[in-house]
């Protein structure tokens, strides 16, 4: 029936342009034209009640056109069509490593998007021969759950393989010999000291880093150290090394600590 047919009709910012031939919840799908100049298919019954009136460009938060600024790694090149759930623009990037890809301008000016995922998997070194504190790298020992490792020998004659993220980071400068757990542990004021500055991690420890791991919810690395049986929060960041730099300085603002427990261990001794 003409009296159906709703070409032509404007509704709002929304002029309807022509019937398409897909339905939804047993509605016809019209196809219309925004003002602003994009196209949406908007339900018969939606347009008839006045529930959609545009396209969703009048609930699009103000932008800044952010076409050749740096954020990271990451250059933006152009705007796309795309917006995320939250009504923000999704902006075409091309990360320092090559790689392009879309992020919406929210995660680029909050900063929580630095790049196309590259920094959180390091490419692989050329590290045979260096000498990381007591361990010389001999080979390439390959790929594990994501990460390079590195065939090395210890002063001490042991050979282990390490993750390369632990040799760059300064974790693992040991086959473990410079810290034997093996020891009885010591406590000082309520803190054990192995702990802190052990380089054994548990098996349930996905980074291979003491203190450091992956959050899934906020797709973040956390960091924390334990004090004195009190746990302090040392940040979160998007890379593993970022995550790694903190817990290490963490350690170093205990190393006052750590040294008036190695006077009372001399004294004893």
């Amino acid at each position: 029936m003409r009296g159906n047919d709703l070409t032509g009709q404007r509704f709002g910012k929304l002029t309807v342009t022509a019937k398409s031939s897909e339905r939804r919840n047993g509605y016809i799908m019209w196809d219309c034209a925004c003002s602003c100049g994009n196209h949406i298919l908007v339900e018969s019954r939606h347009l008839k009640r006045g529930t959609i009136r545009d396209c969703g460009c009048s609930s699009v938060k103000a932008r800044k056109d952010l076409t050749g600024r740096r954020f990271g790694r990451l250059t933006v090149l152009e705007e796309t069509d795309r917006r995320d759930r939250d009504g923000n623009v999704v902006w075409k990037c091309r990360c320092d490593c090559g790689n392009e890809t879309e992020v919406s301008g929210a995660s680029l000016t909050k900063g929580t998007k630095k790049s196309c995922g590259c920094l959180r998997h390091p490419p692989r070194k050329d590290w045979e021969g260096k000498q990381f504190g007591r361990l010389t790298v001999l080979s390439y020992a390959g790929k594990k759950d994501g990460s390079h490792y590195w065939h090395c020998r210890c002063g001490c004659g042991k050979e282990l393989d390490v993750r390369q993220t632990n040799l760059q980071t300064g974790h693992t400068k040991s086959c473990g010999c410079l810290s034997d757990l093996a020891a009885s542990r010591h406590f000082v004021d309520g803190t054990c000291v192995e702990l802190i500055r052990s380089e054994t991690v548990s098996k349930n420890n996905t980074s291979g880093i003491r203190g450091v791991y992956w959050n899934r919810k906020n797709r973040t690395w956390i960091a924390h150290i334990t004090f004195k049986k009190k746990r302090y929060y040392l940040g979160s960041y998007e890379t593993l090394e970022d995550a790694a730099t903190a817990r290490k300085k963490g350690e170093e603002m205990y190393e006052d600590f750590l040294k008036e427990w190695q006077g009372r261990e001399s004294k004893n001794g």
